[in-house]
């Protein structure tokens, strides 16, 4: 079942509607409900805090988006959760060092899919994104 709605958009955004739908051989109201889609991603597997996070990072500006593709987990974080990874591997952990290694690969998870979402809004807004 679909809704029909009257939206008023600039000019230059129907143009880059209009020109994506050419280029895809798609309909401009095609290529906005793709956009609405991608832009209004359902992530209800997620802990509702981090869906949140996710979701709002569609209002930052291109340079805070740019600074979210950084690692965000400290090195020092990074360097313990390595460590632990190479003591599993050797020994059984404590129930303690499993209990951080657990909260460390949560953190790291995270950050990538912090990382993940802001290339990928950056993208959308017609940015070239470095493949390395």
């Amino acid at each position: 079942m679909a809704t029909t709605i009257a939206v008023h958009i600039p000019e230059s955004l129907f143009q880059k509607l209009k020109h994506a739908a050419d280029l895809t051989h798609r309909s401009v109201e095609d290529v906005t409900v793709t956009s609405l889609e991608a832009a209004l991603p359902v992530m209800s597997n997620l802990p509702p805090e981090v869906a949140n996070e996710l979701a709002a990072m569609h209002l930052l500006s291109d340079a805070a988006l740019w600074a979210a593709t950084s690692p965000s987990l400290p090195l020092t974080e990074e360097a313990r959760l390595t460590q632990l990874n190479a003591e599993a591997g050797e020994r059984d952990l404590t129930p303690a060092e499993e209990a951080e290694q657990q909260r460390l690969i949560t953190a790291y998870h995270r950050s990538v899919l912090r990382r993940a979402k802001a290339l990928a809004i950056l993208s959308q807004r017609g940015h070239s994104i470095p493949v390395n």
